[in-house]
């Protein structure tokens, strides 16, 4: 299994699905997909010695089982990846109960790739959460704190969220869209007013000028880049 990208588990027995899935996961450039069609050989893939998967797409409806239960035997046997659920229904019972089994988020199907890629992204930046420096900023998700040197800053929920964002990915651009659906909604397709405002505060907190960024640079057209100073 390659070990440059980060490889996805897509658990469907629909074998289309699967394709398209793998063909656009490897077009990103930094995911390798491994399909299974079946619950078990989902099972056997998760069980050998090398397996390592840093996320898994989980479709409910599968020919040998349901995903939910499945879902749930994985957290019992320790594996830890985020799992993103497909559903041919989003019903509020459906998706409690496979939130409830340990799925971190779900998808009701049709549903649009950009949309699955972005909570693809947005689940494996969570998981690889951990305090971060750059530029004298410091973030620890953990413990949702952040600084500037030595003194700590009040931000806001979203604010730290916004913050956590941008640093995580210091030196590239993060587009606005990206943005609103990490840190606002990943269903978001609206406006992003709230999220210049968002920018402004942050801004001010940290003493930057938006004429002459320090840290948080307006890439006009796409979005937001935190500077890495080097």
């Amino acid at each position: 299994m390659p070990t440059s990208e980060r490889p996805i588990l897509i658990v469907d027995d629909d074998h289309d699905l699967r394709l398209t899935l793998a063909e656009q996961l490897g077009l990103e450039g930094e995911f390798t997909a491994v399909e299974a069609a079946t619950l078990q050989e989902a099972e056997a893939l998760l069980s050998a010695a090398d397996a390592r998967f840093d996320l898994v797409i989980l479709d409910i409806t599968m020919p040998d089982g349901d995903g939910r239960d499945f879902c749930a035997k994985m957290r019992q046997l320790g594996h830890k990846m985020p799992v993103i659920m497909l559903t041919g229904s989003d019903a509020e019972n459906d998706v409690v109960r496979g939130l409830d089994a340990g799925a971190n988020d779900y998808i009701a199907k049709p549903f649009r790739l950009a949309e699955l890629l972005a909570r693809v992204r947005a689940l494996l930046r969570r998981g690889n959460a951990e305090t971060s420096t750059v530029q004298g900023v410091r973030v620890d998700p953990d413990a949702r704190r952040a600084w500037l040197g030595d003194t700590e800053l009040e931000l806001t929920t979203k604010e730290f969220d916004l913050l956590c964002v941008l640093v995580n990915d210091a030196g590239k651009v993060v587009t606005r869209e990206q943005i609103m659906r990490e840190v606002w909604d990943s269903k978001w397709w609206g406006s992003t007013k709230t999220l210049d405002m968002h920018i402004s505060w942050l801004r001010r907190k940290l003493g930057d000028d938006a004429h002459s960024p320090r840290y948080i640079t307006t890439v006009r057209g796409v979005g937001f880049r935190f500077e890495r100073g080097d």
